[in-house]
């Protein structure tokens, strides 16, 4: 079979291991913690509402997520509409299952919306969430590489 940039290469039902899992989670992780945690700080200094507050941490988190994976995608020489692409497919149900439940966190936590930056539960609800959403999105991502999806995408274009 003929793998093009626009095909991503098949692995085998359930064929990932766990290691690759734990990497394509964690470069997902530091891309969304990033924007996250950027989101957070700035709408909370500058006494933003929650809801604007996370708007703007999840679409940074978003924004830094598929931005890790396009700028690798890209070194390896493919066009910036092709690479798109990719970053779109490898990175889209990662990063929502991980904002999903490390903002459901956040907002479930009593007092950790109304915090500020120099409370701890500020700061612990948010390493929290990550370390949760963390732990649930692992799973899915072994699930979605092993049939040739998410970060096998990626993969198929190193």
């Amino acid at each position: 079979m003929d793998h093009t940039a626009h095909e991503p290469e098949k692995h085998a039902h359930g064929t990932a291991s766990w290691g690759t899992a734990v990497k394509a989670t964690l470069h997902c992780l530091t891309g969304c913690a990033i924007g996250e945690i950027l989101g957070m700080v700035i709408g909370t200094s500058l006494g933003w509402a929650n809801v604007p507050t996370m708007v703007l941490a999840i679409g940074l988190a978003f924004l830094f997520g598929y931005s890790f994976t396009l700028f690798a995608v890209l070194r390896s020489g493919i066009g910036l509409k092709v690479a798109i692409r990719i970053a779109l497919a490898a990175d889209t149900v990662s990063i929502a299952v991980m904002e999903f439940v490390d903002n459901a966190i956040i907002a479930l936590t009593p007092g950790a919306m109304d915090a500020h930056l120099s409370d701890g539960l500020f700061w612990s609800a948010l390493l929290g969430g990550f370390a949760v959403a963390f732990l649930i999105t692992t799973p899915v991502n072994k699930w979605m590489i092993g049939r040739g999806r998410g970060h096998a995408v990626v993969h198929a274009h190193h």
